[in-house]
């Protein structure tokens, strides 16, 4: 596969530069292009990562964003918090009461998403962040 696809990026176009351009990048890119062949299971798109980032945009642009570097800071932590919930089946809800009034009846986030990478690797899957969880750890 390596090289039908040095074949195809090494060819002379005769179309303008900016096509000899993106075949150049493409060879300097070798690599990363050619990953998903020797990683199948990971996805050639970046949709979840995107569906992960949309709600909070859609937030900071009818609030027009925050005010300060404290008030960025709790509004990223709440929107990860709330995405890796959702992710794992955990209520956003019951898991901020449960922390805020220290009744540690809702597992931490932090050993869900162990159990759920072990629970994926166990079925042969990737284990990828944007699979399992938002990335906090709570």
């Amino acid at each position: 596969m390596a090289t039908r696809f040095d074949t195809l990026v090494g060819q002379q176009t005769g179309f303008p530069a900016s096509i000899g351009g993106v075949l150049k990048e493409m060879r300097e890119h070798k690599a990363e292009l050619l990953r998903v062949l020797e990683r199948p299971e990971m996805p050639l798109h970046n949709n979840g990562r995107e569906s992960d980032i949309r709600g909070y945009v859609k937030v900071r642009k009818i609030s027009g964003g925050t005010r300060g570097e404290a008030g960025r800071r709790c509004r990223d932590t709440f929107a990860t918090l709330k995405k890796t919930c959702r992710k794992l089946g955990v209520s956003f809800w019951a898991y901020l009461r449960d922390r805020v009034r220290g009744l540690g009846q809702v597992p931490r986030l932090a050993d869900l998403i162990r159990s759920k990478a072990q629970e994926m690797a166990g079925k042969g899957q990737a284990a990828t962040p944007g699979a399992i969880g938002g990335g906090a750890a709570g």
